[in-house]
């Protein structure tokens, strides 16, 4: 689809449109002697070029009043009340949950009554029905009751139903994310390092409990003349995501946070811009499984960029 500036500079004249390009309309084009150099186009008339820092600011700011939005919408990480595991529960009843889950192979079978006011797929559920991993956003899941979504989740072949409610405490609770305005000091040139191989490395996860996190290589960059790495994984279109600490986590900042550089280039090269440091879903309720810095990525300089801490009201 053809943008403004595909329509403004590529589109073809009518015809006896004789207007100049970048002239004042109505002005008709003259034939020049041959060899006779174009005139500069004088001062007045170019158009001012903005400071790539002051445009950078502006779409950081625009991606943190996106944050703050998608993290207090109505199915977003504040409304998060429950994860629970079905190992945990062999009965299949879950707390404040309706409905009996049990794990049956490579499927999670829900049995719902009437009274327990369950639909799936937006229609009313009485009987058994046979659930696979949501794959979608939170708001999207197949199972709900009112506004509440009942999302079905694998992690390491241990099924759970996590419980999405918009009447949440945390939701209401909250006004914003505390972050520092942009700097271009934090934004950096870094290399990306592949590994031959993909590895996987155990960590904590905030629910108590270590899994394994998968990492494809690492990524270098320069802080204040000296060099620094983080433990990366390669997400499949190709971006990064690194799970890093530094000198300000657990006091000014979050304990941990996550970083989203984009694909690296052909050479490697790769923007690492801690002005969109992310804070984990677990910054904004208890019940997420975030995995913890790996081995590595616990910076020993302080970072006082990005998201640092949710504030409540």
């Amino acid at each position: 689809m053809s943008t403004d500036d595909d329509v403004q500079q590529g589109a073809p004249r009518e015809p006896g449109d004789t207007r100049n390009d970048g002239g004042p309309q109505g002005v008709r084009e003259t034939r020049r002697p041959q060899g006779a150099q174009d005139s500069q186009e004088p001062q007045e008339l170019r158009e001012p070029q903005e400071p790539q820092d002051l445009r950078e600011a502006r779409a950081w700011q625009r991606w943190h009043e996106e944050r703050v939005v998608v993290v207090a919408a109505p199915h977003g990480p504040l409304s998060l009340t429950g994860t629970h595991w079905l190992s945990d529960h062999p009965d299949g009843l879950l707390p404040g949950v309706p409905g009996q889950w049990r794990e049956e192979g490579e499927e999670v079978v829900l049995t719902a009554a009437p009274e327990d006011g369950l639909t799936l797929d937006a229609e009313p559920l009485t009987g058994r029905a046979r659930l696979a991993p949501d794959r979608g956003p939170a708001g999207a899941s197949r199972v709900a009751r009112g506004e509440r979504r009942l999302v079905v989740l694998r992690r390491e072949g241990l099924w759970a139903v996590r419980d999405f409610d918009p009447g949440s405490a945390a939701r209401h609770a909250f006004r914003t994310i505390d972050a520092t305005p942009y700097d271009p000091r934090w934004s950096l040139d870094g290399v990306f390092r592949p590994y031959a191989e993909d590895r996987n490395v155990r960590v904590g996860n905030a629910d108590g409990r270590e899994r394994e996190l998968g990492l494809g290589g690492e990524v270098a960059f320069t802080l204040d003349g000296t060099e620094h790495t983080l433990r990366v994984a390669v997400e499949p279109d190709g971006s990064l995501w690194a799970v890093f600490a530094d000198a300000t986590s657990g006091t000014s900042s979050y304990r941990f946070r996550f970083l989203r550089p984009p694909a690296p280039d052909a050479q490697g090269r790769v923007k690492i811009d801690f002005n969109r440091a992310l804070l984990p879903p677990c910054a904004f309720a208890d019940h997420f499984i975030c995995p913890f810095p790996p081995p590595g990525n616990t910076l020993t300089a302080p970072v006082p960029a990005g998201e640092r801490n949710r504030v409540d009201a």
